[in-house]
């Protein structure tokens, strides 16, 4: 069933959760695929200015498209990947949940009326509760929503990501760890885009415990560092990768890819000449299946970078126009454009001018 943009937000307003679809809400544990299976999960925008949700199987043939009400960010994707949930683009409130099983739209749901959406989250382990970071504008933090899968998504708590901003959360390989990239910028819906405290960012990442929401540590960027705002994260075996977006002088020469490990500094990687003409901005940051190879993107200056993980050093750059969204597949990479492609390295296995990938796409693979 579609809603109007104003039903939409009449719903949202009477009971904080919006259920749209008509489907029991399946146990994790007993689903079973369809013969069509999903690969890749993202958001675009059509040329008649609507924005959809798009899933596509390992060849790049379209499975299925869903009407957003608004501009979507990123995918959170289940444990046994029968769900797909996408994320509204900062300051957006809605939360689309799709069956990539039966290849449809399930329902949809909103933070708190005082909250927004970040555009990320994550799935725990078992699939049955889903986490997101919010804003909680009016008193100028950053939250991780809780949300329980079982129950049609009804919120049931939050966490606090012990900074401001937090942009990206991922769950690391013992389960338990919540690495929180807070990119250190105070926003607020009444001023959708601004940045409001540009002088004085305190970007860092936070790791919190899964299971109560206690800090465990907290890592800063230096202080020359503090206009680098920490957005996208991916893990790497015992260290994650970070990209960042600088907000300083535009002629500053900085690093825009860092690295962490718990209990020690965050380190930028130094990329020679890899960061000219990225014009400040990675977009998202991927590691391929076996954690060796890291893949940053840079869609404002049409290059995706390729690092070795334990060396930090640089691979190879690929070049493509408006490279957002960058996920790993059997052999490395699957890349999105603003031009309507997906690559797989240099190789397209789709292409439909009529639309342009949005910022990220996530892996069903």
């Amino acid at each position: 069933m579609s809603l109007s943009r104003r039903e939409f937000l009449n719903r949202i307003a009477a009971s904080g959760i919006l259920a749209t679809g008509q489907l029991p809400f399946a146990s994790f544990a007993q689903a079973e695929a369809s013969s069509l299976q999903a690969a890749y999960v993202s958001t675009l925008r059509k040329v008649d200015g609507q924005y959809a949700a798009a899933v596509i199987d390992r060849s790049g043939n379209l499975i299925f498209q869903e009407h957003l009400d608004d501009r979507g960010h990123a995918t959170a994707i289940a444990p046994n990947k029968k769900f797909a949930v996408v994320f509204a683009r900062r300051p957006g409130r809605f939360a689309l949940v799709l069956d990539l099983f039966n290849n449809q739209r399930h329902l949809a749901f909103s933070p708190p009326l005082d909250h927004h959406f970040y555009g990320h989250g994550f799935f725990s382990p078992d699939g049955k509760l889903l986490y997101a970071t919010e804003n909680d504008y009016e008193n100028e933090r950053g939250i991780i929503g809780i949300y329980d899968t079982t129950n049609s998504f009804a919120r049931i708590g939050q966490y606090e990501s012990y900074g401001i901003g937090p942009h990206e959360a991922i769950l690391l390989s013992d389960g338990i760890t919540i690495a929180i990239s807070n990119g250190g910028i105070i926003t607020h819906p009444d001023y959708p885009r601004q940045k409001l405290n540009l002088a004085s960012m305190e970007p860092q990442i936070s790791y919190v415990d899964r299971r109560d929401g206690k800090l465990i540590a907290q890592s800063k960027l230096p202080y020359e560092y503090n206009q680098l705002s920490l957005r996208h994260m991916s893990a790497a075996k015992d260290h994650i990768w970070i990209g960042g977006q600088y907000e300083g002088d535009p002629s500053n020469s900085v690093s825009l890819v860092a690295t962490h490990r718990i209990g020690e500094e965050i380190k930028p990687v130094s990329g020679g000449k890899t960061y000219l003409g990225m014009k400040q901005y990675i977009g998202s940051v991927s590691v391929n299946i076996d954690g060796s190879l890291v893949a940053t993107t840079a869609p404002k200056g049409n290059k995706v970078a390729i690092w070795n993980s334990e060396t930090r050093e640089l691979v190879k750059t690929l070049s493509h126009v408006d490279a957002g969204g960058v996920a790993p597949n059997d052999r490395g990479f699957t890349i999105s454009d603003g031009q309507g492609n997906l690559w797989q390295d240099n190789k397209t296995i789709y292409h439909d001018p009529e639309i342009a990938w949005d910022n990220h796409i996530s892996s069903a693979i």
